[in-house]
């Protein structure tokens, strides 16, 4: 099922093995993709807990878990995104001449489909904020890194981490004060590449930062302990930093709790409607105290109206700290899926349905946005525990159905169909 090598893109199975794959022992090499696939498996079922799950506002176990999912899961696809990119244009060594030349046209392939498809849900007007078009853009932007070594990609991503967000801070500044283009704003309904790298859910000023570090880890041994142990304790320290570093700013810079509290984040979490993947957006929430800014998003939703707000780490804040921080759990969570794979066999076999649906993402995203539509479902979260049940079970037991039969999703196939005039690139 998924044991084939060219299972471990993010949005298609049909991107090449990396370069030596063959020669590569084959349960090190097995076990290390599969866990990719877990990764995403578990990336796919957050994004669902953070749109058809109940409202982390609600507080409690239940509530709390679900804060979990929101804007970390989002950050573990971007994150992701760019371990896809360096499959596709070559794993540990990337590919040149023709090779490269039509894997890049692959990549572009991809980013202009998904750059379409989500724009067109979005003017479907679903409830759901949909990151597939910020998503296609990210692969656009980062795609002429893909020949650098894994020490430059780290250095360009950390310094992404401290400088973007700081930048984004200006221009949503500048764009409150000054009106964009229509130009820059079409389509209409979907806020146009202002939104996409700027002031939508997902700017791909503040996210690309998670590819490019994906794209690092990526181009490492990924099957050696000594690898997997370093970043194990790379991404420790980056979750410490991130969200330890915010709860130590918030409580130790004088005023910053309070000139938070004034600044009525906290509201914007009562009544809304919510969004994607773990937006701000908790619809019908009490909205939570600005001391909790540190790790949720439950106290509101970042309006840049005060420099204090820099301080905070919660998931979709979109500062320096919580990109930090979610890249410390996207670590995590990667080196523990493919630690656990390649220790324990019934392990394996016991999560292989969770496996399969991080092998068709895409299928599975799409799967859930009609899902809301067929159910009506408008408050985005805050649907009742069963619901969020159903959900993942229909999925969970339709990828595992699937990949018995079918190597790759049905949306991956086509996908993948869709690349092959890459081939004529000479």
């Amino acid at each position: 099922m998924t044991q084939n090598a060219d299972r471990t893109t993010l949005t298609d199975r049909a991107a090449e093995p990396a370069p030596g794959w063959a020669e590569q022992p084959a349960r090190p090499s097995t076990g290390r993709l599969i866990g990719v696939d877990l990764a995403r498996g578990l990336a796919v079922f957050g994004m669902y807990a953070a749109h058809v799950g109940p409202d982390p506002a609600q507080g409690g176990f239940v509530g709390h878990l679900m804060e979990l999912a929101h804007g970390r899961a989002s950050a573990l696809f971007a994150f992701l995104a760019g371990f896809s990119i360096m499959l596709i244009t070559g794993r540990r060594t990337p590919k040149t001449g023709r090779a490269g030349r039509q894997a890049v046209a692959k990549v572009v392939i991809r980013a202009v489909i998904l750059l379409v498809l989500g724009t067109l849900l979005t003017m479907s007007g679903t409830p759901v904020e949909v990151i597939l078009a910020f998503y296609g853009l990210y692969f656009l932007l980062v795609l002429p890194l893909y020949r650098l070594r894994a020490l430059p990609l780290a250095i360009i991503a950390a310094a992404g981490a401290l400088v973007l967000p700081q930048v984004l801070y200006v221009v949503q500044h500048i764009l409150v004060n000054h009106e964009p283009g229509a130009l820059l704003t079409w389509p209409a309904d979907t806020g146009g590449v202002v939104s996409l790298l700027f002031s939508g859910s997902y700017p791909a000023l503040t996210w690309i930062p998670f590819v490019i570090a994906g794209m690092a880890v990526a181009r490492l041994d990924l099957a050696a302990a000594v690898v997997r142990t370093r970043l194990a304790l790379t991404g420790a320290a980056l979750a410490v930093l991130g969200y330890g570093g915010s709860w130590l700013a918030l409580h130790l810079v004088p005023g910053a709790l309070t000139r938070l509290g004034e600044s009525g984040w906290g509201d914007w979490a009562k009544g809304g409607s919510g969004s994607g993947m773990g937006s701000g957006g908790f619809g019908g929430g009490t909205g939570g105290s600005a001391a909790s800014a540190w790790w949720s998003d439950t106290w509101g939703y970042p309006t840049g109206d005060t420099p204090y707000g820099l301080l905070v780490a919660s998931p979709h804040s979109e500062t320096t700290l919580s990109v930090l921080g979610n890249t410390g759990v996207a670590l995590l969570v990667l080196i523990g899926c493919l630690a656990a794979v390649d220790a324990f066999p019934r392990f394996h076999r016991l999560v292989k349905p969770v496996i399969a649906v991080g092998s068709m993402s895409l299928t599975a995203y799409l799967f859930h946005i009609a899902g809301i539509h067929v159910l009506g479902i408008e408050e985005l979260p805050g649907s009742p525990l069963h619901v969020l049940l159903g959900f993942l079970v229909a999925v969970t037991v339709f990828a595992a159905v699937w990949a018995r039969f079918f190597r790759r999703g049905p949306l991956e196939w086509l996908l993948g169909k869709a690349t092959k005039p890459a081939e004529l690139v000479r």
